[in-house]
């Protein structure tokens, strides 16, 4: 069931090795490799998004692939947020 004022961000969205056609939603300069829901979390947590995760969740396009998606709040447009996660993940691996 859809949740007013949330967003969902799910790996595949920021996955570098993803195409657009796979589901990633932010340019292959911007994305990083193969994130988890835990990095997604931790950054979102960084940002203060109040972010949630159900683990047992299936991206739609890759039903076969059970790696959860993040519930995060909707204070910004979809692209802008899942932009600002890729740059701290990439600032917590580094």
């Amino acid at each position: 069931m859809k949740e007013r004022g949330k967003l969902v961000i799910w790996p595949a969205y920021i996955d570098k090795t993803k195409s657009r056609r796979d589901g990633r939603i932010v340019s292959r300069k911007t994305s990083v490799e193969s994130p988890t829901i835990n990095e997604i979390n931790q950054a979102a947590q960084k940002l203060g998004l109040n972010p949630e995760v159900e683990a047992d969740k299936a991206y739609p396009r890759s039903w076969w692939e059970i790696k959860g998606r993040v519930l995060i709040d909707n204070t910004a447009p979809k692209t802008h947020l899942s932009r600002r996660i890729c740059a701290a993940i990439k600032e917590m691996r580094s």
